[in-house]
């Protein structure tokens, strides 16, 4: 029997969109423009898998629809190629980062066009390419260049901030900038050199260096986004990571904190996200206070000890200033640049005295430990009560009385100042912390209840034991502690944000090349200086390894006699994974440009993204970067909009089944070889590390250890290259852990979309991803239903063919004129799949237009004025086998997308006649149609003379017929 083949079909159909690059778009156009963009993919690994074209098809869908509707699309596709997937994949395979990425972009770009979207090829971006890295080096020269000032709360060229500082000195100038930023006249700005200027003006720059606390990874030699480290392992490899302080490259996203919160009110994402970066942005308001620090010296006071005041002050950032005569100790995070030196210095002063060594001992051990803990990890543990005596102490300025300072990893160093004035009776977590060493707690409002089990954290009541504010109300007292603080100079009035500089530097190889050379100050100090914008792009150079060097270098250290203009020392970090994904919508609408990242005329064309599809895991990265760096393009006027993203729709994700091998911690390093151990011989959980496993070398649970130590050498190796051993079950297998979780490359449980298009085709996986359920929606891959979608396929072909006597396809379009009936079907669906697109309810899309088939098959329909339309409306969803059909209805082949959407007509769905259910004595004993105006003794007539009614009768005459318009007749004999 002859039948529709997809193979050939989808072939077909691809080779000649590319010859005629039917999806190419133009920049200028009478049309109105809409543009449709998708996260686009870190290019490592073996390729696509089967979840990541779900949003892809959501968005390929609107794009043909919105062609269809008259619009000029825009939809291109690039790939993010730069960062820690394609390097750690370079690192696997021994291949240079550069040859893996362009091996697995082909792989990518094949199963993208395997899938038939309507992607403008012409268009594509790679971040790894020097001619897109040109640009994205050269923002940031416009940041280094740049300062954002106060008062007209935008970015401006750093040349008015020298304007300003040669006309006005410092007095005029509201700016974010760095704490220690001095004051000083014109004058003064005037006589200074000019290597001193320039030092003075780095303190205000949008990019900057500066020691920041960072997630490090020792055995990957690199620093770690949050998103990169897991449960204090690196997510790529199980490698331990500590926080450290290392000298970095900062950007100051802080200056845009509150334009970033407010912003969210302009953009249609959904609630939950927006909750996501107002949170992560955590703006706060309250009050600064600054904390004198003291010493005890044991040998002043003639021998009887007493406080001894240092120089310096911690400074403490509280929402609830109202609160500090309630302050029994302070808390500092542990990194705290005070923790370790004071601590050495009181236990230097103290020496001798007994309890003091232990009390440095802990504080160092303290200090030690929390270094292994993210500050996710830190965050999230609400239940652990730890810390350390510092052996220093503050003194509360309102009272005088001293107070103990501690550590504890609940207070982190970047957020506020590292410092927490602790409050045991009005926070629980002081509370706790209070209880657990002994600490006073000390009421502060009447209505505080039940202190000796919980802290209550109210605002009603009159404060009692608070000095100046006692008998007061909040509010009053809040107002009255903040104008005594700012009248004395001890504090003030203050918004904080949780919101913190990010960290643009990573010591990796692949990645952009900062464009900075080092030059050396008077006293041989390197100073930071751009290279000069002809010399873009600065290009990676070539070296022998892609990790550290042997003195903790990274790895551009390795490259020889790279120096900038032969002389000077290039910047030897490269830039973070995000830098190339934060602006690539501009240079998609420009991309061969070699002039600007993108032109006037074109960016004033397509404006911004109208439609972006992706994951919510990008929340607080991505998509706040992006926000960040597309405000500061619009301050310094080079792209006409604010918010680069009109409308976000986060696809949920398509889940797959994940495999585990379990490492004993403590194995895998230097000098000590890897130990696996299998699922059933785990004795302690926390003796051990799940690391995830390719489930394509695991069968049913069990892996193929062999394959395994051929696949992972990075896993099965330590460092020094010992080999591992395994501790398999007592029938000598390896049994893995198994959980269901997000499907990605990253957790090697990937599967292949390649095998469903090749077995069922494009058209089906594309239907069958939207039929899985809503697209925000997370399911789990299963092929249990695709069969369904696949039958849906040929059942629509066999509305146009039939098999002949040859067992051929047979062409049985007709040229006849549609009944009510079947236009109702078909622009019931036109209406249908025209609601659903705009409200991306792609997958009752779907379910309508089995519906449709099902019907018109039932209505033995083939009627060319209704499936020209049909074909039309499910051409966005299964491009392919509407091309084919498309040409075969006589239209000009390829031209689909060039056409025209059906005009849905309501009238063809008003009801004309309806099925009455005729009752004989209360019982239904069939059904006639009957025109809706139909008169009631017309219907009485015809429903007494029905065959079927007059052998109900049996020859009887009714004693009455009731007629309820449209809704039954029923019969009484």
């Amino acid at each position: 029997m002859a039948d529709y083949n997809h193979r050939e079909t989808e072939q077909k159909w691809r080779a000649f969109w590319d010859q005629h690059q039917t999806y190419r778009t133009e920049n200028t156009s009478t049309k109105p423009k809409y543009y449709v963009l998708d996260m686009f993919p870190y290019p490592s690994g073996a390729g696509l898998h089967v979840g990541h074209p779900l949003g892809y098809i959501a968005s390929d869908i609107v794009s043909r629809y919105k062609r269809l509707s008259g619009y000029n699309v825009l939809h291109p596709m690039g790939f993010d190629s730069f960062g820690l997937p394609a390097e750690q994949y370079a690192i696997q395979t021994g291949q240079h980062p550069a040859l893996t990425t362009e091996q697995n972009i082909a792989t990518y770009i094949d199963q993208l066009k395997q899938i038939g979207f309507s992607y403008d090829w012409s268009r594509e971006v790679r971040t790894s390419d020097p001619a897109y890295y040109k640009w994205t080096q050269w923002i940031f020269m416009q940041l280094f260049n740049s300062w954002y000032n106060r008062d007209t709360n935008r970015a401006e060229p750093i040349e008015t901030l020298l304007h300003k500082f040669a006309t006005n000195g410092t007095n005029d100038v509201n700016a974010v900038c760095d704490d220690d930023s001095p004051r000083f006249t014109a004058a003064e700005w005037n006589a200074l050199s000019k290597e001193e200027s320039y030092r003075i003006t780095l303190k205000y720059r949008l990019t900057y260096v500066a020691d920041a606390v960072v997630n490090f990874c020792p055995a990957l030699g690199m620093v770690l986004s949050n998103d990169e480290v897991k449960d204090g392992v690196s997510e790529r490899g199980g490698y331990p990571v500590i926080q450290k302080l290392m000298r970095q490259w900062m950007m100051r996203i802080t200056a845009y904190a509150d334009r970033l919160l407010t912003g969210l009110d302009t953009i249609d994402w959904t609630e939950s996200l927006k909750e996501q970066q107002r949170n992560w942005i955590g703006k706060s308001v309250g009050a600064s206070v600054r904390f004198p620090v003291y010493i005890h010296d044991p040998n002043a006071g003639n021998g009887h000890g007493e406080m001894v005041r240092q120089s310096e002050e911690i400074e403490v950032f509280t929402t609830r200033v109202d609160t500090i005569y309630g302050v029994s100790f302070m808390v500092l995070a542990p990194e705290h640049e005070y923790t370790l030196n004071l601590g050495q210095r009181a236990y230097e002063k103290a020496a001798g005295y007994t309890g003091t060594a232990q009390i440095w001992a802990d504080l160092q051990a303290y200090v030690k430990a929390t270094a292994t803990r993210s500050e996710r990890d830190r965050m999230a543990d609400t239940k652990t009560v730890g810390g350390a005596n510092t052996g220093f102490f503050v003194q509360n300025p309102l009272n005088g009385q001293f107070v103990p300072v501690y550590i504890a990893d609940y207070v982190l160093a970047g957020y506020g100042t590292g410092a927490v004035m602790a409050v045991p009776s009005g926070d629980q977590r002081d509370y706790g912390f209070a209880k657990h060493f002994g600490l006073p707690i000390i009421p502060i409002l009447d209505a505080q209840k039940d202190l000796d089990t919980q802290a209550d954290n109210t605002k009603e009541g009159r404060y009692i034991n608070s000095g100046i504010i006692d008998g007061m109300t909040y509010k009053e007292a809040t107002a009255t502690l903040i104008t005594w603080l700012e009248e004395r100079g001890l504090g003030k009035g203050k918004i904080n944000y949780r919101l913190r500089d990010a960290v643009f530097s990573r010591q990796r190889y692949w990645g952009e090349p900062v464009p900075v050379y080092f030059k050396p100050d008077s006293n041989g100090n390197p100073l930071p200086y751009l290279i000069d914008e002809a010399d873009l792009p600065l290009e990676l150079p070539a070296v022998d390894k892609y990790l550290p060097t042997e003195t903790g270098e990274p790895p551009l250290g390795r490259a020889e006699g790279w120096k900038y203009k032969g002389e000077f020392d290039y910047e030897l970090s490269t830039m973070p994974g995000w830098a190339g994904s934060s602006f690539y919508w501009y240079r998609y609408m420009d991309p061969q440009n070699p002039e600007r990242f993108v032109s006037p005329e074109t960016v004033n064309y397509w404006q911004n993204v109208d439609l972006y599809i992706g994951g919510t895991e990008h929340a607080t990265g991505h998509l706040l970067y992006s926000r960040f760096w597309n405000q500061f393009l619009y301050d310094r006027g080079y792209v006409p909009q604010q918010e680069p993203f009109k409308k976000l729709i986060n696809q949920g994700m398509i889940q797959g089944r994940s495999n585990f091998v379990y490492r004993q911690k403590g194995t895998g390093v230097e000098g000590v070889a890897p130990i696996f151990v299998s699922l059933n011989k785990i004795e302690d959980r926390e003796a051990v590390t799940p690391l995830h496993v390719d489930v394509n070398i695991v069968d049913n649970d069990v892996l193929d250890v062999e394959q395994f130590r051929l696949a992972r050498p990075d896993f099965t190796q330590s460092p020094d290259g010992l080999p591992a051993t395994f501790i398999l079950e007592d029938n000598g297998t390896y049994i893995c852990g198994a959980e269901v979780e997000k499907m990605s490359k990253s957790k090697f449980n990937v599967v292949n979309p390649d095998t469903i298009v090749e077995k069922y085709g494009a058209d089906v996986l594309r239907l069958y991803e939207m039929f899985l359920g809503p697209l925000e929606q997370a399911k789990p891959w299963n092929t249990n239903g695709i069969d369904g979608t696949f039958r849906f396929i040929r059942k629509f072909w066999r509305l146009f063919y039939k098999d002949n006597a040859s067992g051929e396809n047979q062409w049985i379009v007709s040229e006849e004129q549609p009944t009510p009936a079947e236009l109702k079907v078909l622009h019931k669906t036109i209406r249908k799949a025209q609601d659903d697109i705009e409200n991306y309810s792609f997958n009752t899309s779907v379910s309508a237009f089995m519906v449709c088939v099902n019907e018109l098959t039932t209505l033995n329909c083939h009627k060319r004025a209704i499936l020209q339309d049909l074909v039309l409306i499910l051409s966005p969803y299964a491009p392919h086998v509407c091309e084919e059909l498309w040409a075969a209805l006589g239209n000009e082949p390829g031209t689909i997308s060039k056409a025209t959407w059906p005009v849905f007509n309501p009238a063809h769905l008003v009801e004309d006649a309806f099925e009455y259910p005729i009752q004989i004595n209360g019982k239904v004993r069939t059904t006639i149609r009957f025109a809706i105006d139909r008169a009631a003794n017309e219907i009485e007539q015809e429903v007494l003379a029905d065959e079927v009614v007059q052998k109900w009768l049996e020859g009887k005459a009714p004693k009455k017929v009731v007629v309820v318009p449209k809704r039954i007749v029923n019969v009484v004999l």
